[in-house]
């Protein structure tokens, strides 16, 4: 029993022993460790250093605009080592105010650690940048995720900057607001790029409506849904039908990562009529349709939201000795037409006006099967009954 006793013993002091070696670990200001976060207090977050040792951070460099967590117990973290005090490994993912004497910051220099700043004014070529109570400066290109023009509504913000040179022991420091904005915008594309593939379906809000399309927010990039890609009907004014905060739902229907373009259609959402076209409008039958667009050449009459007919010019009579279209039909007219030809391939439909005794005989057929004390405006009927 002593003999188990004093094994007992003998791995006890072993295993103290291990944990005082841990805590001799050391680390240069300025080093960058990827570490995992064992826990989170109230103010404190721990990291794991070596299994038996931990390291600090404070809980507010984790916390986004809304004051939420963006990591928890459990995730992987990279922070720099910031100093020992009290027995305790300081880190940070950043540097900003009482952390940001000249000794760390040529640290966060040499080790790329970002650091927090405010911009205090403009000034040639840039802006003015306070670092604790370093005075730095931010070339205009460098503010950012793109190049800013002289004038933007930079100063009194508090923004985060990477130190691009340092000398004169500190007294010239250059930095770059732009650096840090990239480098967050290549993380958020890595993250999307395992989410947004070709032929998802996604949701987005509407970012902004131009007249060739609208831009939709898909949360750290921007999709365009061209003008032809939002109905099966042509739009002819894309501000009545997309508004700037309006919630979508599209399909991606091209992704080019290299330039960060993506293309979206909500036209694709909703079934193709032409793949019933031929089928629903037979060669001979007559439908009734609206004049939705004029041209020199003949007016085009919609059947149904994106199935479009064309009556060629030779096919209306305007009475004048032009034969101008414009005399024949009007906008927004509705029209009796007869099928000539249905094209699927070209997408296609030619069509001709039902002649006046084409259209009584039509009238006729349906009051024949309607009671004759019921009163009915023919052409409506005829609507509802092709429906």
């Amino acid at each position: 029993m002593a003999k188990r006793e004093g094994n007992q013993g003998s791995t006890s002091f072993a295993d103290y022993m291990n944990s005082m070696d841990s805590r001799k670990i050391q680390f240069q200001p300025g080093q960058m460790i990827e570490s995992r976060i064992v826990s989170i207090s109230n103010d404190t977050v721990f990291l794991e250093l070596n299994g038996k040792s931990e390291g600090i951070l404070e809980k507010a460099e984790l916390l986004d605009k809304n004051g939420e967590l963006t990591l928890k117990e459990g995730d992987t973290i990279k922070a720099f080592f910031l100093k020992a005090q009290n027995g305790e490994l300081h880190f940070t993912t950043r540097i900003s105010g009482e952390k940001a004497d000249l000794s760390i910051l040529e640290e966060a220099y040499k080790n790329h650690i970002p650091v927090e700043g405010v911009v205090e004014k403009e000034i040639k070529g840039g802006y003015e940048v306070a670092i604790g109570e370093t005075r730095a400066f931010c070339p205009y290109s460098q503010m950012g995720i793109k190049r800013s023009e002289e004038g933007s509504n930079w100063v009194g913000k508090h923004l985060t900057f990477l130190i691009q040179e340092y000398k004169d022991n500190g007294r010239n420091l250059i930095v770059s607001n732009r650096a840090i904005e990239e480098a967050l915008q290549a993380e958020k594309i890595a993250k999307l790029k395992e989410i947004l593939k070709e032929h998802s379906i996604i949701t987005g809000t509407i970012a902004s409506v131009q007249d060739f399309g609208a831009f939709v927010d898909l949360g750290g990039i921007q999709g365009l849904i061209p003008v032809s890609e939002i109905s099966r009907e042509r739009v002819a004014n894309i501000n009545e039908v997309l508004q700037s905060g309006q919630e979508i739902r599209a399909e991606i229907i091209k992704i080019d990562w290299q330039t960060e373009r993506i293309t979206l259609s909500m036209k694709s959402l909703s079934a193709d009529p032409w793949t019933e076209a031929a089928k629903k409008y037979p060669i001979g039958s007559k439908h009734t349709g609206k004049v939705i667009r004029i041209t020199d050449y003949g007016a085009f009459v919609s059947l149904e939201p994106g199935l479009d007919g064309l009556i060629h010019v030779s096919e209306l009579r305007s009475g004048d000795k032009y034969n101008n279209v414009k005399g024949a039909v009007k906008l927004g007219q509705t029209l009796m037409v007869k099928i000539l030809e249905v094209d699927e391939i070209r997408r296609r439909i030619s069509l001709k006006p039902a002649s006046s005794a084409e259209e009584e005989a039509v009238s006729k057929q349906y009051m024949a099967d309607e009671d004759p004390q019921d009163t009915y405006n023919p052409f409506a009927a005829l609507l509802k009954k092709n429906k």
